[in-house]
């Protein structure tokens, strides 16, 4: 099974002295996700919790909003020429009675962390599949303050960012600041859906009340995932797409951009966000 990190040879420069010595690194391997059998998608990511994170991107997709949904998910043996398991490839069984998607050339995609169809037909999709529309009731509400604590918690939980460097994290707050969960990936999408799936697993769907933060920038398509998974707030400390900002204001999920220390921007949503004045 592919680990966590792995250790490389390198040449080190520092202030003109040359070194060499090993240098640990993220991993970063494709795995391949079958629906009853069938090829899905592949997504690189780093090994770990990739039960989870099928069952995540399964839930964003549309397909899942149970654990009862799923019969089982499991590795797939023999999945190279000479017959040995890799443990790439991941094949999610639907329970009997799920519906199963149309697996058509569209939907068996190369993902990254760019991926996604544009504009409206993107949102249309979301708006249509959502299995939990944001009904936080009673509403959210989160002080600025609170919030603006969020990244150090993040980044104080990464452990593995701690070795290397080189990694995504996503992680899910209480209301009350309480640090729930968190997940690491090369890829950002790859740790929300860890994050997704591991709830959808513990029967935690839809997690109506909690704070989805990521690492780097909200894409349309981390914003698609907050939405699909029923999370009413996300906040990234880069910046959002303009296609973000258009589905959480669509869908009602609160969007934050630029979080950095006490210094934030909201995109969307703006009543979860306890600001004090009128803006």
């Amino acid at each position: 099974m592919g680990r966590v990190t792995e250790r490389r040879r390198t040449i080190r420069i520092r202030d003109g002295a040359v070194s060499t010595r090993p240098d640990t690194l993220v991993a970063e391997e494709p795995m391949e996700i079958r629906l009853n059998g069938k090829p899905l998608a592949i997504t690189m990511r780093t090994p770990g919790d990739d039960f989870a994170l099928a069952a995540g991107f399964l839930v964003s997709e549309g397909v899942i909003s149970s654990a009862a949904h799923v019969r089982s998910i499991v590795y797939c043996a023999g999945a190279t020429d000479n017959g040995s398991n890799t443990y790439n490839v991941v094949d999610v069984q639907l329970a009997p009675g799920v519906p199963v998607p149309d697996i058509t050339l569209e939907r068996n995609v190369y993902t990254t962390s760019s991926c996604g169809l544009c504009g409206k037909a993107s949102m249309d999709a979301v708006r249509t599949t959502a299995h939990f529309p944001i009904a936080d009731t009673p509403p959210v509400r989160i002080e600025p303050a609170l919030l603006a604590g969020f990244p150090d918690l993040l980044r104080a939980a990464q452990r593995v960012f701690d070795r290397t460097g080189g990694l995504h994290a996503a992680a899910l707050f209480s209301p009350e600041g309480e640090l729930l969960d968190i997940r690491e990936d090369v890829g950002r999408h790859n740790a929300v859906d860890k994050l997704v799936g591991r709830a959808l697993q513990d029967g935690r769907l839809p997690l109506s009340r909690v704070i989805l933060l990521v690492s780097g920038r909200a894409s349309f398509e981390l914003a698609q995932k907050a939405v699909m998974a029923g999370i009413p707030v996300l906040a990234a400390v880069s910046a959002p797409s303009s296609l973000a900002v258009d589905l959480a204001a669509e869908t009602g999920l609160t969007l934050i951009g630029f979080l950095r220390g006490a210094n934030m921007n909201v995109y969307a949503g703006e009543e979860r966000i306890a600001l004090g004045t009128e803006v």
